[in-house]
């Protein structure tokens, strides 16, 4: 079908959605053709059909994601860029070669045009980072008050390299634990910003695609058993939820855990523990102990794995429930559970 070239109407003085853009009609064709399409156009999206046909053989991983971040636009990306590497990281938290995604907007009425189009080009361009395409979407208006400005879910398929099992359940006493960089920061970022407070260094997120920097991981060793990226929740959520799965307890040393000044800095003032702030450009590794080093070798050699870190090792569980404990600097034993409660609503 053909879209009219008419764009959506005036209110003010930027563009607006209305709830006629979310009615099926001309409207709706309109913004797809303009917004979306014209941001993401690809041959299979190009098409328009009711679902994709995609040219896939092999093991797949399959996800599915919804983003509600507030605010949807932050220092390091915006709740498009988000939707997309958060999608893409949990397809490569498999080992999966990420391809193919799939993204459904619910837009309120009365949101700016050109601050969708900057979502629509921020997915497009986090797409091509990631080297995957989106090949179908979904677009509903809804009333003022509904929503709060726009919310995405995203839909992901990759394929798994033949040879490749890694499982949150696969971790084994001895295992290494790898962290790829510095903690916290999409976390400090977000609740800065929701909150005006500023620090005299920077907070940005370190949202980013981590399928390039896994690839590079997996040619390099074949140990490597677990592969989380530690979102809400943050390291502590991660590790308990592996410990779990696993039967096994973790111990990390926090000395090691690298994490940025100014994000230690917000947690001082905020009172919180830069070990349950969200990442949304980090991954934690558990790898066989012979190949931790090729492992931090490759690593460091990508540009979102120059900071990796080895912070802990695998044990077996030596009480009625696996634990994570951490070695503090001053030489004590602490349990890290997991966290309770709802520090920061809306993270993602």
């Amino acid at each position: 079908m053909k879209s009219s070239q008419q764009g959506p109407p005036e209110s003010g003085s930027r563009k607006r959605v209305l709830l006629a853009h979310g009615s099926g009609g001309r409207l709706t064709h309109d913004l797809i053709d303009q917004v979306f399409g014209k941001a993401l156009s690809n041959p299979i999206l190009d098409l328009m059909d009711d679902a994709a046909t995609l040219d896939v053989a092999g093991r797949l991983a399959f996800t599915i994601d919804s983003h509600v971040v507030s605010p949807i636009f932050f220092p390091g990306g915006d709740i498009g860029r988000l939707s997309l590497t958060g999608t893409v990281n949990d397809l490569a938290m498999t080992g999966a070669t990420p391809l193919y995604i799939s993204a459904g907007f619910i837009i309120e009425e009365g949101f700016p045009v050109d601050d969708l189009e900057t979502i629509a080009a921020s997915v497009a361009a986090a797409a091509r980072e990631a080297e995957v395409q989106v090949v179908a979407g979904d677009t509903k208006v809804v009333e003022r008050g509904a929503a709060d400005g726009i919310f995405i879910t995203t839909c992901g398929v990759g394929s798994i390299p033949d040879g490749v099992t890694i499982s949150g359940a696969g971790a084994r006493p001895g295992d290494a634990v790898i962290v790829s960089g510095s903690i916290g920061d999409h976390g400090a970022t977000i609740l800065s910003s929701r909150e005006g407070i500023e620090f005299d260094l920077p907070l940005e997120s370190d949202c980013a695609p981590l399928g390039g920097l896994v690839r590079d991981m997996l040619a390099a060793s074949d140990g490597i058993h677990v592969l989380r990226d530690p979102t809400r929740g943050g390291v502590a959520a991660t590790l308990n939820e592996i410990a779990a799965s696993s039967g096994v307890d973790v111990e990390v040393d926090e000395e090691n855990i690298p994490c940025r000044a100014e994000v230690r800095a917000a947690c001082e003032l905020l009172g919180l523990d830069p070990l349950v702030l969200a990442n949304e450009g980090k991954l934690v590794a558990f790898v066989a102990a012979e190949d931790a080093e090729k492992v931090l070798g490759a690593m460091r050699g990508h540009p979102l794995g120059v900071a990796a870190q080895l912070v802990g090792y695998v044990r077996a569980a030596g009480g009625s429930r696996p634990r994570v404990y951490v070695r503090t600097v001053l030489g004590s034993r602490r349990i890290l559970s997991m966290p309770t409660g709802e520090q920061l609503p809306r993270i993602c």
